[in-house]
């Protein structure tokens, strides 16, 4: 049987300049993939490619065996959390309703189904009780929900996640990776989840793609999270280290490189997210 997702050599970047070199994974359907690596490895690169955003200038992908600008209508994709305006006139029903309406234009679809499909997954979130006020007053992680509910709409088979637990508290962070545990536990979806802090998520992945200047180690968490893989692939000394049940990755003069932990220390360290790859090979 073929994978949901192949990529298979893959090459691409920005003006003629490599993010992602010869990359190969394979993403089988039911996997949850933790996407990690510093700032500018190539995480949001890889996203931009799987949603036919960019195209490879080398290698193939496929996704169940289209090519991605024929097989968006499978993907489910939530974006880098940034907060709403206070003021903002939309409701949290039309926020999630936009993932059906507004990204399929002159396709007649009924406002009875709509409405029902909008009412199936906000139940399915977690958001019936806040889904009618304006987004801009929920919490973070209550917006984050409807971000998911959203890319839930029309039963994607894939669901890229790019720093979904991004500024949320830790009772929010587990809250949104048990709904999207649950989810590809109960239909098969395939999950990739970029993000620069694995502890909240590491109870549910199955394995990890950790990126460092368009280099790849693929497997298993405690096949890839450890000082001599992270070493080879950073091409200097790594040394990684559990601190209290959390995974720290420390550069060999002793500084901390690289923090997968609390969000609310990482930019201290430099181990930032790379949500702009492609603004710094421009």
């Amino acid at each position: 049987m073929t994978a949901l997702v192949e990529l298979s050599g893959v090459t691409a970047g920005y003006g003629g300049r490599p993010v992602l070199r010869d990359l190969d994974v394979a993403v089988e359907a039911g996997e949850f993939i933790a996407v990690l690596g510093p700032n500018g490895s190539g995480k949001t690169t890889l996203i931009r490619v799987l949603l036919g955003l960019l195209e490879a200038s080398e290698g193939s992908v496929a996704i169940d065996g289209l090519e991605p600008r024929h097989a968006r209508h499978l993907i489910g994709y939530v974006p880098q959390h940034r907060g709403f305006d206070a003021d903002l006139p939309l409701r949290g029903r039309d926020l999630v309703e936009l993932g059906l309406t507004g990204t399929r234009p002159g396709l007649p679809i009924r406002r009875t189904g709509v409405r029902r499909q909008v009412d199936e997954v906000l139940e399915l979130v977690g958001a019936s009780e806040f889904a009618a006020a304006p987004v801009g007053l929920l919490s973070g992680g209550e917006q984050q929900r409807l971000r998911i509910a959203q890319a839930l709409l029309g039963d994607p088979r894939l669901l890229l996640l790019d720093e979904p637990l991004l500024a949320l508290d830790p009772g929010a962070q587990a809250g949104i990776t048990e709904l999207i545990d649950e989810r590809r536990r109960s239909t098969g979806l395939a999950v990739l989840f970029v993000t620069h802090e694995i502890n909240p998520i590491l109870p549910v992945v199955d394995r990890v793609l950790y990126l460092v200047d368009g280099r790849a180690a693929l497997g298993r968490p405690d096949e890839v999270m450890t000082t001599e893989t992270l070493s080879m692939l950073y091409g200097a000394p790594v040394e990684v280290l559990d601190v209290g049940g959390r995974t720290l990755v420390l550069a060999g003069d002793g500084e901390v490189n690289g923090l997968l932990g609390h969000h609310h220390h990482d930019h201290e360290h430099g181990f930032d997210h790379d949500h702009d790859d492609e603004a710094r090979h421009h």
